[in-house]
């Protein structure tokens, strides 16, 4: 039997369904990711092919990078999603899922720039 999940923004207006087993989170702490989202972003990702997402009519795409666009809700501004270009994945803010999800944090990525107002003390690998 396969794993299905289910997430939406803010206002409910995009909504998503995962079909398959999720990567577990990866805490990004890089400045673009702050910035979007207030803090750090804590992401799964899963291939495009186990995704699908409803009403997508109603998500804008930002091109935040030479290689990246972010995804998120025109109505309510919820950060939903990121996607490298040409890449075959989607990672998926971890803080959009319903319910519980039996994922955890695995790692912390781009640490340098973390913001100077906490510490990142869970025990997990931390990459520069």
């Amino acid at each position: 039997m396969t794993e299905t999940h289910t997430g939406s923004c803010l206002c409910g207006t995009v909504y998503f369904t995962i079909h398959g087993a999720m990567r577990d989170v990866i805490a990004c702490h890089c400045t673009q990711c702050r910035k979007q989202s207030g803090h750090f972003y804590a992401a799964t990702d899963v291939s495009d092919n186990q995704l699908s997402i409803e009403r997508a009519d109603n998500l804008t795409w930002y091109r935040a990078s030479e290689f990246a666009s972010r995804g998120f809700c025109k109505t309510c501004g919820s950060a939903l999603f990121w996607k490298r270009d040409g890449g075959d994945k989607t990672s998926i803010l971890a803080g959009a899922l319903d319910g519980p999800t039996g994922l955890t944090i695995s790692r912390h990525i781009f640490c340098a720039f973390k913001g100077d107002y906490y510490e990142i003390c869970d025990g997990k690998p931390q990459d520069p």
